[in-house]
């Protein structure tokens, strides 16, 4: 299993730190399975902004380095789950999501929240098949 909590490297960003006990990722039979991630700034623990489009470009970041750490990627994500906590914001994250995603798209759901922690508007979690080359 990964547990890029513990995991060190010199080259790539830390991903965001668990602010609650659980692990960023987690490997079973070649899947990757990523904890949500949140717009927080790696380096401060801090939400980016109190911009849903920040927080939806920080959060892509974060997974892209999760994803990267459990020797994954963008490209190899199957599916996603995004979490929003005003549905009114759906279009303007899915120009950012559709802008960090290539064609064919992984699979997607999206869910309205009453809340996110650290009172985030958006969050993504995904599956993805591990790179063995």
């Amino acid at each position: 299993m990964v547990d890029t909590t513990e995991t060190k490297t010199s080259n790539i960003p830390k991903p965001t730190a668990p602010i609650t006990p659980f692990r960023t990722a987690d490997v079973r039979a070649e899947l990757l399975f990523t904890a949500g991630q949140i717009g927080m700034d790696p380096k401060t623990g801090q939400l980016v902004s109190d911009d849903v489009v920040e927080q939806a470009k920080q959060a892509l970041k974060n997974l892209e380095a999760v994803l990267k750490e459990g020797k994954s990627s963008l490209q190899s994500v199957l599916k996603c789950t995004v979490f929003l906590t005003d549905m009114a914001d759906f279009t303007k994250c899915n120009e950012i999501y559709a802008g960090v995603f290539t064609k064919p798209y992984p699979a997607r759901s999206c869910v309205g929240m009453k809340e996110l922690p650290k009172g985030a508007k958006f969050e993504i979690e995904a599956i993805a098949v591990i790179d063995r080359s």
